[in-house]
Order: structure tokens, then sequence, then C-alpha cells
């Protein structure tokens, strides 16, 4: 008989009244214990043990297939002996739902949003180099790698609502400690100083003292990064599993799509509200002259760590309220049972034991266990590939926009965060609901996440298309506007050799001509200005820009000049595709890898699947498309002789070297889960009469019906 629809369904007695008889309710779902005394009931006249095919074969260790909580053990939601009624409407799958996903949102918002939108500004602001905020934005896995074992295999046999509450509070201190700098650096004194700019400049203000220390603000950077990782380790771990444990099977894919629909929709609200924050001077409260184009302005990156750690405290306290287990969750242990991968060899009994990971000399055991399941490695190799993609392309996509489109810095960020709110956190949503509607069960799950990581494949190949760059007089074109051969910089021409230019101050202008200027000291402009109907600069009488209408000299206006890129739309559609199809199949790849491990190693396996997702990811991702994006890089920043970030950056190359890394990792994807979908294994296939033990639909009256279960879900 099918298993499925008896999954729908809590075990019951087959009849309420001889039921009763034996001392036992008619809605309670069968234990060893009510196994043993059922036997001589009047439910069977032969005087035999229900499940006597089941009990033969798996003697004694069968009894232990199925896990319950403790007569004595509280289900009360509340702080030790403080847990009055009116708390308890909260105690439910919902509500616990409710509180971790806004965990999630906190933790997407500020380590996968706020950090990504402000590296550029905490580089400007603190003197950091690119190498200096990608060890910031990589403290955080470092962090979680050092973690995960830990709290996967003790905080999977313990509490987890109070390994997850206080894991919350660590990730709160985590974000004040981030903002700490600013309180502690002083103001940010810099004033737009136009005489280095224009024609003639300043020689003397050229190199200004530089070491002011401040780029020792890194390992306070690193301290709430670190903080950050040491306390979302619990949150995609034992939140997860305490997720699954405690709602029907099949409602399960749909619970944690929305957990992690939180949690993709928390960098998307971080891309935006920092993109907006950065607008605002990073000294609330005080004028300036510096605009939001200027190279040195600092937006206010600070408060959205601030707002982000105290609602972190506010969302860790009834997080800790909630008990080991759920009320009513006992009944959908043996509902689990049917959908796990078969193990090959009688070591699946150890890990049945409900005392199996409890104690330190079961790790040797858990681990090998894992490492002789295919499966299971399969999916964490397959969610390395998709998390290299997903770290590298969220770290740099903003950047690759702002270099295609010639946006600025908050520009990208807002834009890529449209990209993003309805994308990641769709796909990531749609994935639990397919699962969960089409009915997907074993290696049909797996298939789907091959399916979508194929199209988002094909999506790739939209980066063969680039936006050409807009041209940059000494550096793609020359100040006459014919193209430069590449790698031919110069940025000094007769036009501005009596100004005396600098190289330590790139402050892109825009000429009349079309051509973009290095700054208004390269492009000849005076200090005279005026300022145009959008309230921009415009300066007169450039030596460097020629008139087109008169003999006179043409005009700049400060800023990067706009692109016209025809491929915008068919560049932002595919990048959309792309993002959906790759979270997608996010929800039915984690779904697989619950249902291919035994219960006890749930939480175990996801840590070790996390461990493996970033040593192999989420670490290297952003360091290899960072690599492979200075390859691109056509103009480096001049730091007083010393070489600084990238200005200026070659759109076809950059362009081609994203799609070779997203062929790449893509193809290891597809390979990977094509091979787990083949070495797939359900427990159905060798269920060691598990099937005959379980009564029809029929033989059970008096179990509770679909809409009742529903109800209490």
């Amino acid at each position: 008989m099918p298993l499925h629809p008896l999954g729908d369904k809590p075990l019951t007695f087959p009849g309420p009244n001889s039921a009763m008889e034996n001392g036992l309710d008619h809605g309670t779902p069968l234990s060893p214990g009510s196994l043993r005394s059922a036997a001589h009931s009047p439910l069977d006249t032969s005087k035999q043990p229900l499940c006597q095919p089941w009990a033969e074969k798996r003697g004694a260790q069968g009894t232990h297939e199925v896990r319950y909580v403790s007569a004595g053990q509280s289900v009360a939601c509340g702080w030790w002996a403080f847990a009055p009624p009116c708390l308890q409407v909260l105690n439910t799958p919902k509500g616990i739902l409710f509180f971790l996903c806004a965990a999630a949102f906190l933790q997407g918002m500020t380590v996968n949003g706020f950090i990504n939108t402000v590296i550029t500004s905490l580089e400007r602001r603190y003197d950091l180099h690119s190498y200096q905020s990608g060890l910031i934005a990589s403290s955080y896995d470092i962090a979680a790698c050092l973690c995960l074992t830990f709290v996967s295999y003790f905080g999977g046999s313990g509490h987890k609502p109070r390994w997850l509450g206080w894991g919350v509070l660590v990730m709160g201190t985590g974000s004040l400690v981030f903002a700490l700098p600013h309180f502690t650096a002083g103001r940010y004194e810099v004033e737009a100083d136009t005489g280095v700019r224009t024609c003639p400049a300043n020689p003397s203000a050229a190199c200004a003292d530089r070491t002011s220390g401040l780029h020792r603000y890194q390992l306070v950077f690193m301290l709430g990064q670190f903080l950050h990782g040491v306390g979302a380790t619990p949150l995609y771990t034992l939140g997860v599993t305490y997720l699954d444990e405690n709602v029907k099977s099949s409602y399960s894919p749909v619970y944690i799509a929305i957990f992690y629909t939180a949690a993709i929709l928390g960098p998307a609200a971080g891309y935006l509200i920092g993109g907006a924050l950065l607008n605002i001077y990073t000294e609330v409260g005080r004028r300036t002259e510096l605009t939001t184009e200027s190279p040195l302005w600092v937006g206010a990156w600070w408060v959205g760590f601030l707002g982000s750690g105290a609602a972190a405290f506010f969302t860790a306290v009834p997080i800790l309220g909630y008990p080991r287990q759920l009320p009513g969750s006992q009944r959908y242990t043996v509902m689990r049972a049917a959908e796990m991968h078969q193990l090959k060899d009688g070591s699946r009994r150890e890990a049945s034991n409900p005392d199996f990971g409890k104690t330190i000399r079961d790790l040797p055991l858990s681990i090998w266990l894992l490492l002789k399941n295919p499966t299971f490695i399969l999916l964490c190799l397959a969610g390395a590939t998709e998390a290299t993609l997903i770290t590298g392309m969220s770290t740099f996509s903003p950047k690759f926009l702002e270099s295609q489109f010639s946006l600025s810095a908050s520009e990208a960020a807002t834009l890529f965060g449209y990209l993003v709110v309805p994308a990641g956190g769709g796909g990531t949503f749609l994935g639990g609901f397919f699962v969960n509607k089409l009915r997907l069960r074993g290696s049909a799950v797996i298939k789907f996440c091959l399916f979508c990581t194929v199209v988002s494949l094909l999506g790739i190949l939209v980066f063969s298309l680039h936006c050409p760059g807009v041209p940059m007089a000494g550096v793609t074109a020359s100040y006459g506007g014919s193209l430069l051969p590449e790698g031919h910089l110069n940025l000094t021409a007769p036009c501005n050799t009596a100004c005396g230019c600098q190289p330590e101050h790139y402050s892109p202008v825009c000429g009349s001509d079309g051509l973009m200027y290095f700054s208004l000291c390269h492009a000849g402009c005076p200090a005279a200005t005026e300022m145009n109907v959008d309230g921009q600069k415009v300066y007169r009488e450039c030596s460097c820009v020629p008139q087109n209408l008169s003999s006179g000299f043409g005009h700049a206006t400060a800023g990067k000049c706009t692109s016209a890129c025809q491929r915008k739309p068919l560049l932002l559609v595919f990048i959309f595709v792309v993002i959906f199809f790759t979270f997608l199949s996010s929800i039915p790849a984690l779904t697989a890898t619950l249902r291919c491990v035994r219960d006890p190693q749930r939480s175990f396996a996801l840590g070790i699947q996390w461990i493996v997702v970033r040593i192999l990811g989420g670490i290297p991702g952003p360091i290899a498309f960072g690599w492979v994006i200075d390859k691109a890089c056509l103009l480096w920043q001049d730091q007083c002789g010393q070489q600084g970030s990238c200005l200026v950056y070659q759109n076809s190359a950059m362009s081609r070297y994203i799609l070779i890394m997203g062929l790449l990792f893509k193809v290891l994807g597809v390979l990977f889960f094509a091979t787990a979908c083949c070495l797939y294994k359900p427990l159905s296939e060798s269920s060691d009469g598990l099937e005959t033990c379980l009564p029809s639909q029929s033989s059970a009256p008096g179990s509770a019906t679909e809409s009742q279960l529903q109800s209490s879900i």
C-alpha cells in the first residue's frame, strides 16, 4: 500500500471503544509501550503483538524507531516557572515560525545586505584595502565553520529553542560591536578640496598625512562579523530541524520555504535600506559641501547595524520561551521514517537509537554514517557549487551593475535589491510550495533541483552580452575621442599638461563631448562653477573638452556620464531568471538532505553540510569572483605610489569572466544533482516490514481526519 496517504494521518488504534477499554485514549499515537499493552487487548484475538513482522525482523532495536517526549517534560511556552496561559496561543508551529522568520530576516539583512552595501564606505572611511574588507566579510563564515560541528551535534540533542535564542542574542551583540567604530573613531572631518581637483591643481595637498591609524578598526569589524557567524550558526541548522520535527512531513517544505524566504528577503531589505542610508551623510545632522557623487562621500553606514542589533534582542526573548518540543509533535515522527534514505548495513540501528548522538563517543560513528551516504555527500557538493555563485554574485553584482550601466554605488545597490526581492524571495517560497503541491518525494525532489539548475545554467549564457563602457579620456579613448589600444593609459595630454594634475584624486566628470574625464583637472576645467536645472555643478571653459558648435571650449558636469545601453533590459531580465531558479532549488535541496538521513542525525547532518558549503563555497566564492573581476580592471587607484582599488573596468572582460565562472559551477551542480538522483535509494524499497505494521485508513475509522490534522498545524 502507498505510504504517502498514511503519512498524512496520525497512527491510532483501529477501534476507539476497545482502545478505551485498555486505558488508552483514542487519539494517542502508537509508542513502544502502547504496542506491548495492545498485544493482549480485544483488538487482536490471537494475542499477538501488533506489527509482528516488523518486530520479528527488527528485534528490540525496532522499538527505538519512534521517539516521544517523556511524560515529565514540559511543553508549555514560557521562561522557566513563568508560563502564563496567555502565551500558549503562540505555542504552535506558526508561532515559532514567525519568530524564526524574524531572526532569519535580521540575519540576512545584516550579514548579506548591510555588509555588502557598506564595504565601499568602510574602505573609504577607515583607510582599508580591498583584501582587508574581504577578510572582514569572510570572518562570518570562518566563525560559522568553527562552531557548526559543536552546535549542530550537541544542540541537535539539546533544547533547540534555547540554543536558537542565545544565538540571536550573540548575533545582536555582533551588530552593536560592528557599529562601535563610528562612535570611537571621532568625526569624519573631510571637506571638498576643489583646489586640488581643478586646473591648476594644488600639488602641496596631493599626498597629505595618511597615517591616521583608522585601519586598525579592521579588528573591531572582524570581531563583529565573527559574533554574527557564531550567533547565526544555530539558526540554519537547529532552526530548520526544529521546524521539521514539529510539523507534518508534507507541510515541512512549506514551513522551511517560508523560513528561508524571510532569510532571502532580509538581504534584499538590506540592499534597499542600506542604499538609502548611504545617501545620508555619516555625521547625521552636520552640513557638508560633499555630494553623494563625490569619492570622499561616506554615508550613514552604521545606522542599520544599530537597528538590527536592537531588533535581535527583542526577537531572542520569545524564542527562549519555547519548549523542547511543541505540543502534539510526537505523532509526526513515524510519518518521516518512510522517506529516509536506505543505509546499506546494520549501522542504521545505532542511528535509530533515541540516545544516539548525545555523547561525544557517538561523534565518530555519526561522521562515518554521513560519509557512507553518497546522496548526502553529493547534495553537499551541489550546495557548495550553488553557494559559490550565490556568495560571489551577491558580493559583486552591485559592482557589475555599477560598471555596466554607469551607476553610483547606492543606485547599483538599490537596483540589485529590486532584483533580489521578487527573484530570491519568490524563488525560495515557490520551491517549498511546489514540493508540497506536487507531492514530490525522494528522488523526485532531487530531479526538481536538477531541472532548476539546468534552467539557471541556460540563463547564465546572458553574460556573453555586455554594455559598452562609457569612453574615458586617457583610458579607453584619446583626448581627441579616438579609441586607445588596450593597455595604453595616458591621462596627460597637451590640453592639461600645465595644470599639474595629480593621479591620486579620482573625481570623474562628464564632458559635453560625451567623454568621461578622470577629474576636473584632467578635463582642464577652472574653478568657476554654476548649477544646472538638476542641481549638478557645471564647469565651463574646460580646455580638454572640445566645443561642437563654436570655437570656444566645452563644459563638464560633475559625476559619471550616463549609459545608453540598449541591452540593459535583456541583461536585467536574465539576471532575474538566474537568481529565481537558483533559489527555486534551495528548499527542495534542503528537503532532500533532511530525508536522506536518520532523525537523530538531522541537525548534525545540516551542520556538516553547512561546513562543506562554507568551506568549498561560501568562503572561496567571493575571493574567486573578486580575483577574476580584478582581471578586468583597466585603471587602478594611485594612493601616493601604492595601488588602491580599481577605478575603471572593461565591461566586456568582466562579463566574459563571470560567464566562465557561472558555467563552470553550474555544470558541476548539474553533475552532482544528476548523480545524487541516480544513487538515491528510499527506505521504502527495503522497509523491514514497516509497511505491514501500519494500519490502513479503512481500518482506522476513529483516526483524525485530514481537516483535523491541518487545523492542528
